[in-house]
C-alpha cells in the first residue's frame, strides 16, 4: 500500500463503548449521541482510513492502537476492533462489514495495519 492511500468501505455494524477504564467517563449526552449516531443506527456507516486516522461517518479517531482484525468462522464478514481517541473521548470500537468484498477489505486492512502500526499488539481474550 502506498503512502497516503485511502481505504474506504461501508460497515453494516459499528459499535463504540467507553475504554480504557481509566479514561474520562462519557457524559450522558455523549452516550446518547453515540447510541443515536452509531450504535443503534440501522444504515451502513462509511469507513475511511487514511494513514493513522480512522473516520466512521463524522467521527475521526486518532491515537489509534491495539488494532485487531478477524474473519469469524462460518461468517462472510470481517471485523476490525481498535482503541482510539476522538474529539474529547476515548473508545473501543468494533467495525463489521458484510459486503461481498469483505476478504479484499480484510486484506487491505492487514496491509494498512502492518504499514502504519507495525508494533501494534494483537488483541486476544485478555485485552
Amino acid at each position: 500500500m502506498e503512502k497516503n492511500h485511502h481505504i474506504a468501505f461501508f460497515a453494516e455494524k459499528v459499535y463504540f463503548h467507553h475504554w480504557p477504564p481509566e479514561s474520562p467517563k462519557w457524559t450522558e449526552s455523549r452516550k446518547e449521541k453515540i447510541e443515536k449516531d452509531i450504535n443503534l443506527k440501522k444504515e451502513d456507516k462509511k469507513i475511511i482510513i487514511s494513514a493513522k486516522l480512522v473516520q466512521i461517518d463524522n467521527y475521526v479517531f486518532d491515537s489509534v492502537k491495539k488494532i485487531g482484525l478477524t474473519i469469524p468462522q462460518f461468517k462472510r464478514q470481517s471485523t476490525m476492533i481498535f482503541e482510539g481517541h476522538c474529539e474529547d473521548f476515548d473508545a473501543h470500537v468494533h467495525v463489521t462489514t458484510r459486503s461481498e468484498d469483505y476478504l479484499e477489505i480484510f486484506y487491505k486492512l492487514m496491509k494498512w495495519r502492518d504499514e502504519y502500526f507495525p508494533d501494534t499488539p494483537f488483541l486476544d481474550s485478555k485485552n
